[in-house]
C-alpha cells in the first residue's frame, strides 16, 4: 500500500427529513447565499424547506448554475456575495451546483483574475469562505470531497482544481428528495458513480486489500440497485443505497493509498467543454475503450475485475477481460447512457479537434503510469466511435 494522507471534515447528515436540520448547523447570524440550478427545487418542495430552516438568518438565492457550472455564471454569483457581503454559501443541487459552489467560495477572496484558480488547480488557494451543500441528485460525490470542475464557455476549457479548504462543512442527503429525478439523471448518476470508481480500483496492484473490497462493494451495489432505481423510482432504500454508494466513491476513502487512473475523466471533460455532453455520457463513451486500449499495464486488476465484480472465471485472461468491459458497457446501457460517440452524432471527423483540446491544456501524460499520451487518447476516441 502506498503512503497517503487521509482528511475529510465534512459532517454528513443523513436521511428523511434532514433538511430541517439546517437551522443546527449553519452558523448563528450567518448572511447565507442559496445556490442551486433551474426551478425542481422550487417545484419540489426543497427550496420552502430550506428557507423555513434558515429562518431569520439573513438569506439571497442564485439562481441559474448549470449542468457543467460555467465560469461565467459563477462570477455572477462571486459580484453578488461581495456587493451584499454574504459569509456563508449553501449550495441545494446535485454535483455541478456544489462544484460552483466551492468555486465561488474560492474566488470570492481571491486576490488577481480567479480563473487562474483553474489553471493553478486550486494550488493558489489560500482562504474560501465556509459552505455547506444539500444533495438533490446523487453522482458526483462532491458533497464529501475538495474537488470541484468548472467550465469556461468563453475558451471551451472544462479544468478541474481542489483545495483542502474546499471540503463543504456539511452535507445534508435525504434520499426522498431524488424520488422526482429524470430518468436520465438516475442513469447518469449511477455510470458517474461508477466511473469514479472504476479510475480508483482499476490501476495496478499495490497490496491494497481493503480499498480493493471497499470499491468491489461499491460497483456490486450500483449494479444491483441501478437497475431498480430506475424500475422503481420511489423507493427509499434503493435511493438511500445509491446516494451512500456515490458519495463514498469519491470521497477519498476508496482512493486512500492506492494508485489512480483519471485519464477518462480528463478526456471526457474535453467532450463536454466541445459538444456539451453530460459528464456521465463522456464517461461511458471513454471508459470501455480506454480499459481495451490499455489491457496490459491493466492487466492484474482487471482480471481481478472481472472475477470479483462480475463472477467471470471461464476462458482465458483477454477473454475474460473483454468479457468484463462488455458487461461494463451493457451496464451502462441498461441504465439508460449510450457508450458510442456516434451515438451522439460524433465521429471520426471529431478526434483531431478532442487532441488539440487535450494538448492545450497539457492533458498529455495522463493515467496512474503517466502514459496515456495524445497518441494513446487517439487510439481511445477512434476506438469508440
Amino acid at each position: 500500500m502506498l503512503n497517503f494522507d487521509f482528511y475529510n471534515p465534512t459532517r454528513i447528515l443523513f436521511g428523511k427529513g434532514r433538511i430541517a436540520d439546517l437551522s443546527k448547523v449553519v452558523p448563528d447570524g450567518a448572511r447565507v447565499l442559496v445556490l442551486y440550478g433551474g426551478g425542481s427545487i422550487k417545484s419540489n418542495g426543497v427550496f420552502d424547506e430550506v428557507m423555513s430552516a434558515l429562518a431569520g438568518r439573513t438569506v439571497r438565492e442564485f439562481s441559474g448554475i448549470e449542468p457543467n457550472p460555467s465560469y461565467e455564471t459563477l462570477m455572477q454569483a462571486v459580484e453578488l456575495v461581495r456587493k451584499e457581503k454574504l459569509d456563508f454559501l449553501l449550495a441545494v443541487g446535485g454535483g455541478s451546483v456544489i462544484d460552483g459552489t466551492k468555486f465561488v467560495a474560492a474566488a470570492v477572496h481571491f486576490e488577481g483574475d480567479p480563473w487562474a484558480i483553474l489553471e493553478n488547480r486550486g494550488r493558489n488557494v489560500t482562504q474560501a469562505l465556509p459552505f455547506g451543500a444539500i444533495l438533490t441528485l446523487p453522482a458526483t460525490g462532491s458533497e464529501m470531497n475538495n474537488g470541484s470542475v468548472v467550465t469556461r464557455k468563453s475558451l471551451q476549457a472544462k479544468l478541474p482544481f481542489s483545495s483542502k479548504l474546499l471540503f463543504p462543512a456539511f452535507s445534508i442527503l435525504d434520499p426522498s428528495k431524488t424520488f422526482t429525478l429524470p430518468v436520465r439523471q438516475i442513469g447518469n448518476g449511477v455510470v458517474d458513480a461508477f466511473a469514479h470508481i472504476m479510475e480508483q480500483y482499476v490501476t495496478y496492484p499495490v497490496n491494497s486489500p481493503i480499498q480493493d473490497r471497499f470499491a468491489e462493494g461499491l460497483l456490486q451495489t450500483l449494479i444491483e440497485e441501478g437497475p431498480k432505481a430506475l424500475a422503481t423510482p420511489d423507493d427509499y432504500d434503493v435511493r438511500a443505497n445509491i446516494m451512500w454508494c456515490a458519495t463514498l466513491a469519491l470521497n477519498g476513502l476508496i482512493g486512500a493509498g492506492v494508485p489512480q487512473d483519471w485519464a477518462t475523466h480528463m478526456v471526457g471533460h474535453e467532450l463536454t467543454a466541445l459538444y456539451g455532453l453530460d459528464h456521465a455520457q463522456t464517461l461511458a463513451i471513454v471508459l470501455p475503450s480506454m480499459l481495451r486500449v490499455r489491457k496490459d499495464s491493466k492487466r492484474a486488476k482487471l482480471l481481478q475485475y472481472a472475477r470479483r465484480v462480475w463472477n467471470i472465471t471461464e476462458g482465458d485472461e483477454d477473454a475474460r477481460i473483454e468479457e468484463a468491459i462488455k458487461r461494463t458497457q451493457d451496464f451502462f446501457e441498461q441504465m439508460g447512457v449510450k457508450t458510442r460517440l456516434s451515438d451522439y452524432k460524433l465521429g471520426a471527423q471529431n478526434i483531431e479537434t478532442i487532441l488539440k483540446q487535450l494538448g492545450d491544456h497539457q492533458m498529455v501524460t495522463l493515467g496512474e503510469l503517466r502514459d496515456v499520451t495524445l497518441d494513446v487518447s487517439r487510439k481511445v476516441l477512434e476506438l469508440s466511435i
